[in-house]
């Protein structure tokens, strides 16, 4: 029996290296080249228009108690989400945990129901689709799910899982759907010989490529990404981005990948969304993100992004920041600005009012009273809540000391 970790499958090199580097020109050695031909089965997007439109989405998860299951409250995973993703380019997503990134992917492939807003796809709006009205819709989204252990069938063998999309779409590839599948393996950098295989016996990084594939077997127009390498280690995360890079430039893709790893959004994207409790906070192109962030919760977690050379850390000029705090609770999140209650700026109209996200920079949006790398939105309110907030604590000691004098006065009469 093989190696549950894929002893007996070895996984793809990618070099001498053990450690490949992540490279946009990475070459696709000896993997087998896709067919260029349009991706998905529609029509293609005009000139000038998104291929995917969000606009308002939320999605609330009902909270319920007592054996009449009665709501009470209700889980704000995503809370107004408006941005847009052009054709053939790539949007990643980064964010705390919790944040409602992943609730965000399944929500824009309709693996979930919205609370409200509307999702467009090519021009047609898919919000309300049911399950016959999506059908046709599904060989042009497609999904790399997070954890390449739970999201394959064990029972099935590859072949079986990888050519599920051709019997549930009714459609027969040229040759056949055993000979598509062997292609597609081959083009992930696996062995077609690998078709009768189980999905315990390849390694991680090998799994995630079955997934890939599976998602590209009807040649879709907009893959979805969730975590597609944390699960990984980090040499097979650069087969997996370069890969990734690889098929995009073969077949034109559109691409929403989700993410932790600030460094992999980097090297993958065009532009980046920065979610926080529910709502995008910052949008724009990866080089204004990184070089000038204007919300300080980008900053926040750009700090923490590791550098290996110390020299080149102080060069950059950023020193760690350490937000104070967890983040709230979902279920009640903050009033004003979500990010109120963990940001050095943050003053009255902070917590009062919330900022709307707008573009500051051309191309770059951001919701933020007081932004970074940019004149001040609101220069009247200059009191900061820390400040307040240890003028109130003070003032408590200042009352609680009086009346403890105060009682010790009247004792000792």
């Amino acid at each position: 029996m093989t190696n549950p970790e894929g002893a007996g499958a070895p996984e793809p090199s990618a070099g001498a290296s053990a450690t490949p580097a992540l490279s946009k020109e990475s070459p696709s050695g000896g993997r087998a080249v896709l067919s260029k031909e349009p991706a998905g089965s529609g029509d293609v997007v005009p000139d000038g228009e998104p291929l995917l439109r969000v606009s308002g989405l939320t999605k609330h998860f009902p909270v319920t108690k007592g054996i009449f299951k009665r709501q009470v409250a209700a889980v704000k995973a995503v809370d107004g989400l408006d941005f847009d993703v052009r054709a053939g380019e790539t949007l990643g997503v980064v964010g705390e945990s919790g944040c409602g990134k992943s609730t965000m992917g399944r929500l824009i492939t309709r693996l979930l129901d919205s609370s409200s807003g509307t999702i467009e796809f090519g021009g047609q709006d898919i919000t309300h689709l049911g399950t016959a009205g999506m059908r046709p819709l599904r060989r042009d989204i497609q999904m790399i799910f997070q954890d390449p252990y739970s999201s394959l069938n064990p029972r099935h063998p590859v072949g079986a899982i990888v050519g599920a999309p051709f019997k549930l779409q009714n459609v027969e590839p040229e040759g056949g759907v055993k000979k598509e599948v062997q292609r597609l393996l081959e083009v992930v950098g696996l062995n077609p010989e690998h078709y009768n295989r189980y999905p315990h016996e390849f390694s991680g990084g090998q799994r995630q490529r079955i997934g890939i594939a599976r998602a590209l077997a009807l040649k879709p127009k907009l893959v979805v990404a969730d975590e597609p390498v944390s699960a990984l280690d980090v040499s097979i995360q650069a087969q997996v981005v370069n890969l990734l890079d690889d098929l995009q430039q073969e077949m034109g893709l559109t691409y929403v990948i989700i993410a932790h790893d600030l460094s992999v959004i980097r090297h993958v994207s065009d532009r980046i969304a920065v979610m926080y409790l529910g709502k995008i906070v910052e949008l724009t192109d990866r080089q204004s993100l990184y070089d000038r962030p204007l919300h300080p919760y980008t900053r926040a977690l750009l700090s923490a992004v590791p550098v290996p050379d110390p020299r080149g850390k102080a060069k950059r000029g950023s020193e760690r920041i350490l937000l104070q705090g967890d983040v709230p609770s979902p279920i009640k999140p903050p009033s004003g600005c979500r990010f109120h209650t963990r940001c050095w700026k943050a003053t009255r109209i902070c917590k009062a009012q919330e900022p709307p996200l707008v573009s500051l920079r051309t191309g770059h949006q951001v919701a933020c009273h007081h932004p970074e790398n940019f004149e001040d939105q609101q220069p009247d309110d200059t009191e900061l809540l820390s400040e307040v907030e240890k003028a109130n604590e003070q003032a408590a000691l200042d009352k609680t000391a009086v009346a403890q004098r105060d009682r010790e006065a009247v004792g000792k009469e």
